[in-house]
């Protein structure tokens, strides 16, 4: 028999406990945990219950007194009260110290009762005893308080029953009513142990979460491949990242109580206080400096450092987390970008901008001191034709080479474009006219060319004597003058600047007064506007058109726009011809409807500095009724706009906001660079033709043309390429990826009339002859 019950008898032993502990478990699932309070916040809880049963037995001496019942009961019921006070001050255990005044509040609860001889509104103030008990989160004290009520129901109500309670019921039963009030008590305290319980559970998540996310902090900031540091808020470094300790060539752990001075890398000038400044002097939460270091090798760094300020709710530091950006190497690229942007890429002189730019300086500098000489070569293009174009660039590098071993270090030379070269000296008449007769010179030695072979190679020079107004472009233009003069003369000779060669400067008020009268009387027919075609590489459609103006003279012959339109800048015409230009694209824009994806309008500098553009612009968009805004491009040119000293930022952005897309005009030709890319919001880049015409055998060139495509694609902008007169140019341009180019291998400008809308594909080599005016 015992053999058979034996196995029952096991599963017996094994299933009971295991019942009973999963009950176990899912009960305390249930309730709440206990002892879930920090020590600070129980010493304040604890604090305020002791006061409030402090509170509790005063006013019972004073109900006690009014109803004439300071007698033994009361003096028992106050000293348990002042004994369990006594012992919640002194005692330092958490659980006794609750407890004491959970059995502190018992006895205001019974006391009162007895005041009031077992009334039931008197047994109200266990249920409210019950709850305030519930704060300290305990299940010691709160299970105190519960048996203490029990216990003085059913002793106090055997002992003395009519001063327990007022119903004979009651008074019979002691012992069945002491659990009915103590049921009744807990079921009143249900809410508070309910929210107990989940505040518990919030608690846990919360904590749960910031583990999580100090988790998540500690694995960024050790594992970010940025240098990072974590300071007080008294400037001690907490701790460093891997990348910090690798990049500042730190040796072993951090030492206590270290600074940034401390520190391997140190800041240039010695000055660490400045570091994190503002965030210190409580300015700003987050801070970005760029800051020159110098590191544990005593060589220097460009940082950018990015600080960030961590606060407590009371708005106090408590830590700065900081960022250090080594951009030692982007500030290199960017000095090769500008040299590259100034320099000419086949010579090594200066190119037309920078030069522009630098003689404007000496000029106004140098009032009545700078000459300028103007240097073309003659007959080049023979030269490219005859022999080839690695020919003629070997002839403008040994130009460049020679200007540069005859002309004084404090003289400015450039290559201006093509053949022509131009050298701006300080000094006086006799130095500036040694100096020309000098350059041409440069030209009396044979030039070496590919395949052991000498080319004789002459120039015309022109010379222009300093004038007295501080204008650059008066000095070149009078030297450009003396140059074709020395052409017209029979070329090979160098040739001064006189008063008979301001027959140019009255064709320039001419054509002043025939663009003023254009723009008063009749700008439809006197100031056409032209459209050249921007054709795909990929596709060979035309995926745009470019907007030109003409002037009409008085005779009705072209002006070419190389004379009107600085002109137009200088009086500042070109407001109301750029707001001519403007409607009149955006008029045939919407005449051709999707034949045309887009029309691309140049913009002066001088128009987006007026207050009045964008509502201009705004008003035109919206009476031209064009349906898609991104379908306009307008064109600007960053170097013109940096000599005017203008940011126009703030103005790109508004012009942005109509849906309106921006071009970089002229890209390569002035002071562009990361920075200049980066501040100004363009969707499109236009690469200059100096880049374009001779790419095909230019390898220097086609380097540069896919840095320039490779950064556009990062800066998620399109180019266009300009200048593009050759197939070659223009299958050189598609291997490189190029998205597409205008010029007068696609397409040179014509009317509107001219133009076919419904011609989409361009099918191949348009006729090379040039138009009259381009």
């Amino acid at each position: 028999m015992n053999r058979t019950q034996a196995p029952w008898k096991r599963v017996e032993d094994t299933l009971v406990p295991a019942l009973i502990a999963r009950g176990y478990r899912q009960v305390g699932a249930i309730l709440p945990a206990g002892i879930g309070l920090r020590h600070e916040d129980w010493q304040n809880r604890h604090r305020l219950l002791t006061w409030l049963t402090v509170v509790c037995g005063l006013s019972l001496t004073v109900v006690a007194a009014v109803r004439h019942r300071l007698d033994a009961e009361w003096a028992v019921a106050s000293l348990v009260i002042a004994a369990m006070i006594a012992c919640a001050v002194k005692i330092k255990s958490q659980r006794v110290a609750s407890s004491a005044v959970a059995i502190g509040l018992t006895t205001v609860c019974a006391e009162l009762v007895m005041l009031y001889d077992g009334r039931t509104e008197a047994h109200f103030s266990f249920f409210i005893a019950v709850g305030v008990l519930a704060l300290y989160r305990d299940w010691v004290p709160f299970l105190t308080f519960l048996l203490a009520t029990f216990l003085h129901h059913a002793v106090l109500g055997s002992w003395m029953p009519h001063m327990t309670y007022e119903h004979g019921y009651g008074t019979q039963h002691p012992w069945f009513w002491a659990i009915v009030h103590s049921v009744a008590v807990l079921l009143a305290a249900s809410a508070q142990v309910a929210a107990w319980r989940l505040t518990e559970a919030e608690e846990r998540r919360a904590l749960d979460d910031l583990s999580q996310a100090e988790a998540q902090f500690t694995a960024a900031f050790e594992e970010a491949p940025i240098a990072m540091t974590m300071l007080a808020a008294d400037g001690i470094v907490l701790r460093v990242n891997p990348a910090f300790v690798s990049w500042s060539g730190m040796a072993g752990p951090l030492p206590p109580r270290s600074r940034l001075s401390d520190l391997p890398i140190q800041l240039a000038d010695g000055r660490e206080s400045r570091l994190h400044r503002d965030i210190l002097n409580g300015e700003t939460d987050v801070l970005r400096e760029e800051r020159t270091f110098r590191d544990s090798e005593g060589g220097l760094r460009q940082v950018e450092m990015h600080a960030s300020a961590l606060r407590d709710s009371a708005g106090k530091l408590q830590v700065i987390v900081s960022h250090y950006l080594d951009v030692t190497e982007k500030h290199q690229h960017e000095k090769i970008l500008r040299k590259q942007a100034r320099e000419d890429a086949l010579t090594g002189l200066l190119g037309r901008r920078a030069f522009e730019s630098d003689l404007g300086t000496l000029v106004a500098e140098y009032v009545g001191q700078v000459s300028v000489i103007y240097i073309d070569v003659d007959k080049f293009k023979h030269v490219n034709d005859s022999y080839g174009h690695s020919a003629g660039d070997e002839v403008l590098r040994t130009i460049g080479t020679r200007l540069r071993a005859v002309v004084p270090d404090t003289a400015v030379v450039a290559r201006l474009g093509g053949d022509e070269f131009a050298v701006a000296t300080v000094g006086s008449t006799r130095a500036a006219e040694d100096l020309a007769m000098s350059v041409a010179g440069c030209f009396e030695e044979p030039f070496a060319i590919p395949g052991e072979r000498q080319l004789t190679v002459t120039a015309s020079v022109g010379l222009s004597l300093p004038l007295d107004a501080a204008d650059a472009g008066a000095t070149l233009q009078s030297a450009d003058m003396a140059m074709y003069a020395a052409k017209q003369s029979g070329r090979a000779r160098v040739q001064l600047f006189d008063d008979a060669m301001c027959e140019a400067t009255e064709r320039r008020v001419t054509a002043e007064r025939a663009l003023q009268a254009a723009l008063e009387i009749d700008p439809i027919d006197q100031l056409p506007v032209w459209f050249q075609p921007i054709v795909s590489l990929e596709s060979k459609q035309v995926v745009g058109a470019e907007a030109l103006v003409r002037l009409r003279g008085t005779g009705g012959d072209l002006i070419a726009p190389g004379v009107f339109i600085p002109l137009a800048e200088e009086t500042g015409m070109i407001v109301p011809l750029g707001e001519h230009v403007l409607r009149t694209a955006l008029a045939q824009l919407v005449a051709w409807g999707d034949t045309v994806p887009y029309m691309s309008v140049n913009v002066s500098p001088k128009q987006l500095a007026e207050p009045e553009f964008v509502p201009m612009l705004t008003e035109a968009l919206s009476r031209s009724g064009l349906a898609d805004a991104s379908r306009l491009v307008l064109e600007i040119t960053e170097t013109s706009m940096l000599e005017r000293g203008i940011d126009l930022r703030d103005r790109l952005l508004a012009v942005k906001a109509l849906g309106v897309r921006l071009a970089l005009d002229d890209f390569g030709t002035g002071y562009s660079s990361l920075t200049w890319l980066q501040s100004v919001p363009a969707d499109i880049v236009k690469l200059d033709c100096s880049f374009v015409v001779g790419l095909s055998h230019d390898q220097d060139k086609a380097s540069i043309i896919s840095a320039v495509l490779w950064l556009a694609q990062a800066l998620n902008m399109s180019v266009v390429a300009e200048g593009v007169e050759d197939l070659a140019d223009a299958e050189a341009l598609t291997r490189a990826g190029c998205p597409a180019a205008q010029g007068w291998f696609f397409g040179r400008p014509v009317e509107a009339a001219a133009w076919d809308p419904g011609r989409r594909q361009v099918l191949g080599l348009p006729s090379r002859q040039a138009p009259a005016v381009s």
